[in-house]
């Protein structure tokens, strides 16, 4: 197993390595949820490494390597809990007037072979003057718009998709008390503040209400697009393409609607670790992989971040770890 380097906790599991071969090794059925950035084929690159997705030769093999990952996760994930993919259309170059390929049409129809129920379609709204400097795209570029129009195209916004693996939840998702943190910048009325954490009947817990109806819609408009972790630091000169971490929020988002505490969460694309940071942050367990030595290593220091504070905050229980933690060398790692 190409496994470099790893480190394992009673709460998470990090692995420097090829998560096509890290997740064989994990048990069927031991995964609660997934949720990752896979790499966004013919847009980005992240590393020169011959194993990373996005150096594939063209869109067809893209999808051939890819459906090792999609395969695996199905085996991995309970019956009845979710997987979510972050993407995007993907422009087929940047010539002004180029057309857009439905990568996220794609990867539907990949998953439902595999056993993965499409669910639900979130749309995370983005800024176009901010994209076009971050992109330079020509199809966004005002002068586009003064001299020939037919050649501008639009800010795509960043979709995560939901799936869901076929057979009965056994354990239900519960909210007992409704959904008690928003991840966004929409600020609640003070009014509401008083039903957090609301006992009684739930049709009254007008604060649970509030996020749920941001949570439910199709549109998310106020994901605050920089709340991401430090990133930079894990830049290296001689192969750096593209970096640019998960939102928080929505890994927050999807933590809070589809997840329980202490259930553990795998990302196979782990990057700087922004998926198993809010895992533990929200009282949940993580897996991560990681492919490139820079990326894992400002993981590790992105998640040790969190400190024993935040893990006091959490409601992690240490009394029902049974994640499939595996050392590398063969031998599950027991909770302390």
């Amino acid at each position: 197993m190409a496994v470099s380097d790893q480190k394992i906790t009673d709460r998470y599991a990090v692995y420097l390595g090829d998560c096509c071969e890290v997740m064989t090794k994990l048990p069927d059925k031991s995964i609660h949820a997934s949720i990752y950035s896979p790499p966004f084929c013919g847009l980005y690159h992240y590393s020169s490494s011959p194993r990373d997705l996005s150096n594939c030769d063209n869109y067809d093999q893209f999808f051939e390597h890819y459906e090792f990952v999609v395969r695996e996760i199905a085996r991995l994930t309970m019956p009845g809990r979710i997987s979510a993919v972050h993407c995007m259309d993907v422009p087929s170059g940047n010539s002004g007037g180029d057309h857009l390929i439905d990568f996220p049409g794609d990867i539907i129809r990949l998953h439902k072979r595999h056993g993965l129920e499409y669910i639900a379609r979130y749309a995370v709204w983005k800024e176009p003057l901010g994209v076009r400097n971050r992109t330079m795209a020509k199809g966004l570029a005002h002068r586009t718009i003064v001299d020939d129009s037919s050649r501008c195209s639009v800010a795509s916004a960043d979709y995560l998709l939901a799936f869901r693996r076929d057979g009965k939840n056994e354990v239900p998702i519960a909210h007992p008390t409704g959904l008690l943190e928003y991840a966004g910048e929409d600020v609640h009325p003070a009014d509401l503040l008083k039903y957090r954490g609301w006992t009684g009947d739930q049709k009254e817990n007008r604060y649970s209400h509030w996020i749920w109806r941001r949570y439910a819609s199709a549109f998310w408009h106020d994901v605050r697009l920089q709340r991401v972790l430090p990133f930079r630091s894990a830049r290296t000169e001689e192969d750096e393409k593209h970096v640019h971490p998960l939102q928080l929020d929505v890994i927050d988002r999807f933590l809070h609607l589809w997840t329980n505490p202490n259930d553990v969460v795998l990302t196979p694309f782990m990057g700087v670790g922004s998926e198993v940071y809010s895992a533990l942050r929200l009282g949940r367990r993580g897996i991560g992989m990681e492919l490139k030595p820079s990326y894992f290593r400002q993981a590790l220091r992105n998640i040790e971040a969190l400190g024993s504070a935040d893990i006091e905050q959490s409601e992690l229980s240490l009394e029902s770890l049974d994640a499939p933690f595996i050392d590398m060398d063969g031998d599950a790692v027991a909770a302390e």
